[in-house]
């Protein structure tokens, strides 16, 4: 379970975290307070440390902005944002460069996988025992019609899926990952094509559900891949760079109370 997000400086007056400096300035207990919310964790320690270099880091960014005199008409984030493209020198990868990442990672260049499913949504509200039984009931009665050829999918699901769905005989179309809501995904996605003879049960109800087509992704030719892997390349190097840059900013400004430990980030955060 995450940390909820209401935490307030009563919360850190609890626990004895050291204080937080910048070039000798504290950065005050409310300004970590806040920050908080913006980095969950299991525990408020691990909390506060994320939210205590998040501060540190854009205090040293903003410390370097002004004192390369980058204008006092631009908001914090845009400070910021000038200073990064003034000082960073990260050279575009060149094509040999992205050849032999792609041919080193195949299975990362390909068309997503798709399923054409069908369903019948028995809907039943997740707190209603008596609805989502008596639903359940019904799921399985259609199911043995189904799998004994008693009964037609697509007339099925016009007389009973509460899915808009029905009109459509049920069919879903094509959907990749992601794309349906988590339970119906975890059990769709391994099973093998027709009728699944067991109700997958959601949020939303009872579902009795079909596997029409399974469209397994295509691998990407080079062509197609390269700018998504000149980008990701690009970026790798930046977040490299970047983590050096804050090193050496806060050797030059001093950081007290929190250790640095950068993530793997554009932005540090």
């Amino acid at each position: 379970m995450n940390l909820i997000n209401a935490i307030d400086v009563s919360d850190l007056k609890e626990h004895p975290f050291p204080a937080v400096r910048v070039a000798g300035e504290e950065i005050h207990e409310d300004r970590i307070a806040t920050e908080l919310q913006y980095h969950p964790a299991d525990e408020i320690g691990e909390a506060w440390h994320h939210a205590a270099c998040s501060l540190v880091i854009r205090e040293l960014l903003l410390r370097k902005a002004v004192g390369r005199g980058i204008g006092d008409d631009l908001d914090e984030e845009e400070r910021i944002a000038a200073l990064i493209d003034q000082v960073i020198d990260v050279p575009e990868p060149d094509d040999a460069n992205c050849r032999r990442f792609f041919d080193a990672n195949p299975d990362q260049f390909r068309t997503p996988t798709l399923l054409a499913v069908s369903h019948i949504l028995l809907a039943a509200a997740p707190d209603d025992i008596v609805a989502r039984s008596e639903q359940e009931d019904t799921g399985r009665r259609l199911i043995a019609s189904l799998a004994d050829g008693r009964a037609d999918f697509a007339r099925l699901a016009l007389a009973h899926s509460a899915c808009e769905s029905r009109k459509q005989g049920g069919q879903l179309g094509q959907i990749a990952k992601g794309q349906t809501v988590e339970e119906f995904e975890r059990v769709v996605w391994r099973l093998p094509e027709g009728l699944h003879l067991q109700l997958v049960e959601t949020r939303y109800g009872w579902h009795v559900v079909r596997v029409d087509r399974r469209i397994e992704g295509q691998p990407l030719s080079y062509e197609l891949a390269k700018s998504t892997i000149r980008r990701y390349l690009q970026e790798k190097v930046t977040r490299r760079w970047l983590r050096q840059y804050i090193q050496t900013l806060a050797l030059e400004y001093g950081v007290e109370g929190v250790d640095l430990e950068l993530p793997d980030s554009p932005l540090m955060q």
